[in-house]
């Protein structure tokens, strides 16, 4: 007996998959050939294995950023702090130069770090997978630092910070 895939509306799939937070990551890097920063907001931020210590994040197959870091072989992600929602505004827009609004410096690597940011994961990229209507990129963490205060999260369709309540 086989059994059938139920036909699920995205916009259905969307909502239900919206309750459940998300962090809000730049990943950035520099475009080979312009050293031109590129970089793109992810939700699908993860940390994948220990041993090694390995990412992972899902990307659109029509994101026109992905393209311009990919070739560099390497990326730096930011995860977001909790005031930090004029950067995830400026870099999820397209058509302009995201990062001239953006406070950034160069990491180790040479990507783009966004300052003042709740955390910093600089990657060597290891491995691309298809997923659907997205790409699954799988990287090695090579360098990272942890900073202080609240990061900022997506839920619901909302940008805000996660409040630890007293017991």
């Amino acid at each position: 007996m086989t059994m059938s895939t139920p036909t699920i509306e995205p916009t259905h799939f969307r909502d239900v998959m919206g309750h459940l937070p998300t962090g809000v990551v730049v990943v950035a890097g520099r475009e080979p050939g312009t050293n031109s920063p590129a970089g793109l907001i992810v939700g699908t931020f993860q940390s994948l294995s220990l041993s090694p210590p390995l990412v992972s994040f899902s990307v659109t197959t029509t994101s026109r950023s992905w393209p311009r870091i990919r070739p560099s072989g390497q990326f730096s992600a930011s995860v977001l702090a909790a005031e930090q929602r004029h950067v995830c505004r400026a870099l999820s827009t397209r058509g302009h130069d995201k990062f001239a609004e953006v406070d950034w410096h160069e990491s180790t690597s040479g990507a783009p770090q966004i300052a003042g940011a709740h955390a910093w994961i600089d990657c060597r990229i290891t491995q691309e997978l298809p997923g659907g209507d997205h790409l699954i990129v799988i990287a090695e963490v090579c360098r990272l630092e942890a900073g202080h205060g609240e990061p900022l999260v997506f839920h619901r369709g909302r940008l805000g910070a996660i409040r630890e309540r007293g017991h």
